[in-house]
């Protein structure tokens, strides 16, 4: 049995990250309604000038020099003001959205493992290899995600078209390592290096031994991919990777 396969998982098995947000830098930036509007006063101004009438209307003595500035620093407040709800609303825009649980969209959160969850990715290796060899398919099934299982029909029937089977036995969990475990889109995930023994034999239909040995184990390390509702269930192999 080659173990290398990484087929299109169950959905959305793949996680997506938002690409980083890019910002032209406010102080390049222009807002249409900003410069009209500072063009507009700029403008009444010099017409008045030119036409005679002062910069707002006309400056008759000192109350008139001091209604002036009063116009003026108005219309700087009211400048500044448009600008900083511009570069708010801007801010807000361009900020990464984020769901109920505080995470950045597309970055999935941590997931925790415990014990039964360990044993659950034991007891899944011991009887997947032992579907395996027995070629029972709706065994697998309760086991494995459709793509997985789909996976195991072909080699088997590519055995089968051979005139080979293969035997797997004396399966023994060694070690595992969680290597990631994480939550997205309702589903929960974990990927886990296991490193097993087992009797891995392949014989042609008269029983004569084609590749690997009736008494000598090998040992095997693998990257498993499990997955379950986050709501509750159990879990099912995903994918396996050989571990590099």
């Amino acid at each position: 049995m080659e173990r290398s396969i990484t087929p299109r998982p169950a959905p959305d098995y793949n996680r997506s990250y938002n690409a980083p947000y890019a910002s032209s830098g406010m102080g390049r930036s222009r807002h249409p309604f900003l410069t009209g509007f500072a063009g507009g006063l700029l403008g009444a101004g010099l017409f008045g000038l030119l036409s005679g009438h002062g910069l707002f209307g006309g400056i008759h003595g000192l109350f008139g020099f001091i209604g002036l500035l009063i116009q003026i620093a108005l219309a700087i407040l009211l400048i500044r003001w448009l600008i900083s709800i511009f570069v708010r609303n801007r801010n807000s825009s361009s900020a990464p959205a984020r769901g109920s649980s505080g995470f950045p969209a597309g970055n999935a959160p941590a997931l925790q493992i415990g014990s039964q969850d360990y044993q659950a990715f034991q007891q899944l290796l011991l009887n997947v290899q032992a579907a395996w060899s027995q070629q029972n398919i709706p065994a697998l099934q309760g086991m494995a995600t459709p793509e997985m299982v789909s996976y195991f029909n072909q080699q088997l029937s590519a055995l089968t078209s051979r005139g080979e089977r293969n035997i797997v036995s004396d399966v023994r969990f060694l070690q595992g390592d969680l290597s990631e475990a994480w939550t997205e889109n309702g589903y929960d995930y974990a990927t886990v290096s296991m490193r097993y023994s087992l009797i891995d034999l392949t014989t042609d239909m008269t029983g004569r031994v084609v590749t690997g040995s009736s008494t000598e184990p090998v040992t095997v390390t693998e990257l498993w991919t499990f997955i379950r509702p986050s709501r509750g269930g159990s879990w099912l192999l995903s994918a396996i990777q050989q571990s590099r």
